[in-house]
């Protein structure tokens, strides 16, 4: 299994910093080239640009959340799930969400029930 992934020609991985705008200043995001080409090809698939993609996409965080935490995990989580949207997966995080019941526990719905159970 390995050998697939220890075998990635470097330039995929290497890391590529872009300007862009994000809420009227210009700043850096560092990511990986891989990245930047599934940005590339969301941007194209929304009709827009990918500085403009990210801006949107900042602005809306910003707009729900209030503030926008790690703003370069959310751009690679973003990736994630637009592989997983084009190989009709469930998402991942709609997938613990369910498994947890909501809770965010990282443990499946009744698991401390059970265990409570289990020690009385």
């Amino acid at each position: 299994m390995c050998q697939v992934f220890a075998s990635t020609d470097p330039d995929v991985y290497r890391t590529v910093t872009r300007s862009v705008r994000l809420d009227g200043f210009s700043t850096s995001i560092r990511l990986e080239a891989l990245f930047w080409s599934i940005l590339d090809q969301i941007a194209e698939h929304e009709g827009m640009t990918t500085p403009r993609f990210i801006s949107t996409l900042y602005g809306e965080v910003l707009e729900r959340r209030g503030e926008v935490g790690n703003f370069t995990s959310l751009l690679r989580v973003t990736c994630a799930v637009h592989i997983e949207r084009q190989q009709g997966l469930q998402p991942v995080a709609q997938a613990k969400h369910e498994l947890t019941g909501g809770r965010g526990t990282g443990q499946p719905a009744g698991a401390v029930e059970e265990l409570g159970a289990v020690a009385s």
